[in-house]
């Protein structure tokens, strides 16, 4: 499938990245949502890590695949646990984004996320997946977290902590 991967600069989303290429999938964009304003470097969000995401520019660039990036406009405003759209939630800023990368890479079939525990922020990108007509990767999700760290580490990435 040719995949767009949603980033942060985290760990978690970059190895996802890297299992679906493990899985045969090719990535031919990257995706990230930034806060609104440049002064603010972390969101109070049940969404979106913003801590660190300077990097994903070099990701796209690393990668040879082109970036999109969208400011995050909306809030947390629809709390259950199954997500519905919501005008002015700040899930809507994840569908404006991927939906501006399916109009310009119509080949896309699948969208990548880092969710390893959170049903909440899974559900949010199975919605948003299924409004567009793509599949939701989430190769991490359920994983045991020690499990993961450690393939992390034999696979190579060096992470450093940013926000605890």
């Amino acid at each position: 499938m040719k995949v767009v991967a949603l980033v942060s600069g985290g760990k978690d989303r970059c190895y996802a990245m890297m299992k679906c290429l493990q899985y045969g999938h090719q990535i031919v964009a990257v995706a990230n949502l930034m806060p609104a304003d440049d002064s603010v470097d972390e969101l109070d969000s049940y969404m979106y890590q913003t801590v660190g995401d300077q990097i994903v520019i070099s990701y796209a660039e690393c990668m040879g695949v082109p970036l999109f990036r969208r400011r995050i406009q909306g809030s947390t405003r629809h709390q259950k646990l199954s997500y519905r759209m919501t005008p002015g939630d700040e899930v809507e800023d994840m569908f404006i984004l991927l939906n501006e990368v399916k109009r310009q890479i119509p080949s896309v079939t699948a969208v990548s996320s880092g969710a390893i525990g959170s049903d909440y922020q899974r559900l949010r990108v199975k919605s948003v997946c299924s409004r567009l007509g793509v599949v939701s990767l989430a190769y991490l999700w359920k994983q045991d977290q020690s499990m993961l760290l450690q393939e992390m580490i034999t696979s190579g990435i060096v992470a450093i902590t940013v926000k605890v």
